[in-house]
């Protein structure tokens, strides 16, 4: 577990002059699944096995247990699964240890990179949710985590709700105000979130609730703008008036979103399976995220039932259980989205998952007129809905329409 890059590369080269024919080199760091695509083929041609093996879990996985997500041969897993189950967290529900062969090569850190990803939209979402109950609730951090706690005992409950209510609850004691009013607003980045963005673009996977949270770090970072910014905006708008229920509605909102992202997540890990020829189970990485890592929650259970009832599952928002549970909850995540916007709070990611949401489930959207677009300035070409075929229509002359053979 080595910093990745030339550390990683530096490390495994001194390994392999040691090492004999058939033993197995495993690195446990946050490496960038090309680059362990690049390596295994490298130590494999030596005589050697390499395992690129997601780990997540923080401090506390370190202490009693994490999840693993190992990639690499059959053969060497036959080897290091006994290892890795006897050290890895164990689910509560059924015991059952948080790793499993994830898949060839580099499966085991692309895995962990979206893991990553995931983690990014949901620690966003989390803070949009306090930002509404704090800058338009009008309720104070102490408050806040009292809401959390209590979120923490249903659907939502998960390590980072948990976490987030102790973070909420704790007091400076310099100057006892609310530990979180003393700390810098500017969110850092280890490089992960954006792997996964780019690797999604490349893929062509919409993953937009991820990409605006990982944006909205970098938003974070911009001090200059900010400060440059601020003083031009002379009326900031008043927080708009609230339902009663308002701090059920954010509920609502924060579960639904998280669903958007996890949905997203596994829609590329899908991908990148399809993409590089990894037999990848998305029911079984669900379970393996139920206990050790980040983003350890209760539905997690619900995500992997999932994939059981359907392996070929186009979406997980197409899943009886999810899709009712975000058509329940739809009309207030709406509300919440309008009352972010009319009160001036940020919530890139809850408007950018409803977005979502509402693309798939539109029954025609602009990208007709795009495609139009596209083959005025450029004879793209376009496909009609009457027939089959792809068609150009002549702009600049006399605007003829012709079958591109």
């Amino acid at each position: 577990m080595v910093q990745a890059g030339t550390a990683t590369d530096a490390v495994i080269d001194q390994l392999v002059e040691a090492f004999e024919p058939g033993d197995i080199i495993v690195d446990g760091g946050n490496a960038l699944f090309t680059d362990t695509i690049r390596r295994e083929a490298a130590v494999r041609a030596k005589g050697l096995h390499f395992v690129g093996a997601g780990i997540s879990g923080g401090e506390e996985g370190a202490l009693n247990g994490p999840s693993i997500m190992p990639g690499g041969t059959a053969e060497s897993y036959e080897t290091l699964g006994p290892i890795l189950e006897s050290i890895a967290a164990r689910a509560t529900e059924d015991g059952s240890p948080c790793v499993t062969h994830i898949g060839t090569d580099g499966a085991g850190h692309f895995v962990k990179m979206v893991h990553n990803g995931i983690e990014y939209a949901d620690m966003q979402l989390i803070g949009e949710a306090y930002d509404l109950l704090r800058g338009v609730a009008g309720l104070t951090p102490a408050e806040i985590a009292d809401v959390f706690t209590e979120w923490n005992q249903g659907d939502l409950e998960s390590y980072l709700i948990e976490i987030t209510a102790e973070v909420l609850r704790h007091v400076d004691a310099d100057t006892g105000k609310p530990f979180v009013d003393v700390v810098v607003d500017r969110a850092g980045m280890k490089g992960t979130g954006t792997w996964t963005v780019q690797n999604a673009l490349g893929l062509g996977v919409p993953v937009s609730g991820i990409g605006e949270a990982v944006f909205a770090r970098g938003v974070s970072g911009r001090v200059a703008q900010r400060e440059a910014v601020r003083p031009t905006i002379t009326k900031r708008p008043e927080p708009a008036p609230i339902p009663g229920d308002f701090v059920e509605q954010v509920r609502q909102a924060l579960y639904s979103s998280k669903v958007i992202a996890y949905a997203q997540g596994f829609d590329l890990i899908l991908a990148g399976a399809q993409e590089y020829g990894w037999q990848v189970n998305p029911g079984a990485i669900a379970k393996i995220w139920r206990a050790g890592c980040i983003i350890r929650a209760r539905f997690l259970n619900r995500i992997a039932d999932a994939y059981d009832r359907n392996p070929q599952l186009d979406s997980l928002i197409a899943d009886p259980y999810f899709a009712g549970e975000v058509a329940n909850g739809v009309d207030a995540w709406r509300r919440v989205v309008a009352t972010a916007a009319l009160s001036g709070v940020p919530a890139p990611v809850f408007g950018a998952s409803l977005s979502y949401y509402d693309s798939l489930a539109a029954e025609r959207l602009p990208a007709a007129l795009i495609q139009g677009q596209r083959d005025f300035f450029g004879a793209h070409t376009y496909g009609r809905v009457d027939r089959p075929g792809t068609f150009h229509t002549e702009w600049s002359g006399d605007r003829a329409e012709h079958e591109v053979r």
